[in-house]
């Protein structure tokens, strides 16, 4: 069995990005075949398992579950990636999939058709590309809070393990997040002075400074002063 840095039932802060591919199939193909038959309460179970997944964990995400136990054991652990945009994306198509089959009940046929075939095909665009419409709008969404944020226009050196220097990267990072180390890898290849801050560690900073996703990266200078905003 390939060896797991991350436990996909204990360690919520992350996510295999594989897994919510595998999720994404089942929504899409599920969605695709409810609105081609006619056959929406397909719609309303596909919403009731989002739901469950939501409220009570990824064991019971049927999708999810089956990609942990048979896929990722055999193939190995694709990229861990901060595990909030594709819940926000969950919910986004809780609630899509929710109002396509209310549509439907009411006897708004078309509507429900309209709503499900939109939930089937971002979710299958997301399965085949990589593109999560929703977690896209949970980034943005996260920047835009991010840069109205009083705090992250300025970094206390005093919240830092390290002496600040002119020009240096202040990244919140997560431990297990694959995407967090390339990119701390990357400014340290271009000669930047880099500080890591630990959200996981240090959940308190995460919140004073209204970070809604990782890697979030900041240029600032020797006094804490956010230059910009490097991703």
């Amino acid at each position: 069995m390939a060896v797991r840095t991350a436990d996909p039932y204990r360690d919520l802060d992350v996510i295999d990005a594989r897994a919510p591919r595998a999720n994404q199939t089942v929504i899409g193909v599920g969605a695709l075949i409810a609105v081609v038959t006619g056959f929406w309460p397909l719609l309303a179970l596909l919403a009731l398992q989002l739901a469950l997944g939501l409220r009570y964990g990824r064991r019971w995400c049927l999708a999810c579950a089956a990609y942990f136990e048979l896929i990722q054991p055999r193939f190995g652990e694709g990229p861990l990636e901060d595990s909030r945009p594709p819940r926000a994306a969950n919910v986004i198509g809780l609630v899509v999939l929710t109002a396509a089959s209310l549509a439907y009940l009411a006897d708004f046929g078309l509507l429900g058709a309209v709503l499900g075939s939109l939930v089937a095909a971002l979710a299958l665009l997301a399965a085949a590309t990589g593109f999560c419409t929703g977690c896209e709008m949970y980034r943005l969404a996260a920047r835009l809070r991010g840069i109205g944020h009083r705090d992250l226009r300025s970094i206390d050196p005093g919240d830092l393990t390290e002496p600040l220097v002119a020009d240096a990267v202040v990244e919140f990072t997560h431990p297990l997040c694959s995407d967090c180390h390339t990119l701390e890898r990357t400014f340290r290849e271009q000669g930047k002075t880099v500080i890591t801050v630990d959200v996981k560690a240090r959940p308190d900073l995460a919140r004073k400074y209204g970070i809604g996703v990782v890697p979030t990266a900041v240029s600032v200078d020797s006094g804490g002063a956010v230059l910009a905003r490097l991703t």
